[in-house]
């Protein structure tokens, strides 16, 4: 006779969403960078993910907790990199090679094309208030306007979104 082991629902949900493979793009990193958070990418996921392509273009040392992958399908890379740029084409092609990923991208062009391609994204402002969400921070205000003292542009619609996501409201 078998015995079967039963999970609540709510647990079940949480430990797919830990399996999750989360791929950042260059901006991410550059971004979380300049604001003195890249921690946040460890403390939501514990392990993310890029490309080798990403990893040059970012051109500094990424964390232990960042996995550098290579695309193993290059002409697809190269077919996507007449969409977008070097790094995101080699993001989404990482993807697409991955099972239930999620690429953190901030181009709109290439957010577009990843979706179009039916993969899950989010944005570094996402990321940001998803660690509001989760309680890893209390408030993405500051990081905003961190962000905005970069050369890094936010739409005010993406910043409204990201507010209201974090329960933030203006």
């Amino acid at each position: 006779m078998f015995q079967y082991l039963t999970i609540p629902l709510k647990k079940y949900q949480e430990i797919l969403l830990m399996h999750n493979i989360i791929i950042a793009d260059t901006s991410c990193f550059v971004i979380l960078t300049k604001i003195n958070q890249l921690h946040l990418l460890k403390d939501l996921y514990g392990t993310i993910y890029t490309t080798s392509n990403i990893a040059a273009e970012f051109n500094e040392p990424l964390p232990d907790w960042v996995i550098v992958s290579t695309v193993a399908d290059q002409q697809r890379k190269v077919h996507f990199e007449q969409q977008v740029d070097e790094g995101e084409a080699s993001a989404i092609a990482l993807a697409l090679e991955l099972s239930n990923p999620t690429i953190i991208l901030d181009d709109l062009k290439a957010r577009k094309f990843a979706e179009s391609l039916g993969l899950s994204i989010t944005g570094t402002l996402g990321i940001i208030a998803k660690a509001k969400i989760e309680g890893i921070i209390p408030s993405i205000i500051p990081l905003i306007e961190k962000i905005k003292s970069t050369n890094f542009r936010l739409s005010s619609t993406v910043i409204k979104i990201a507010l209201k996501d974090a329960g933030e409201e203006l």
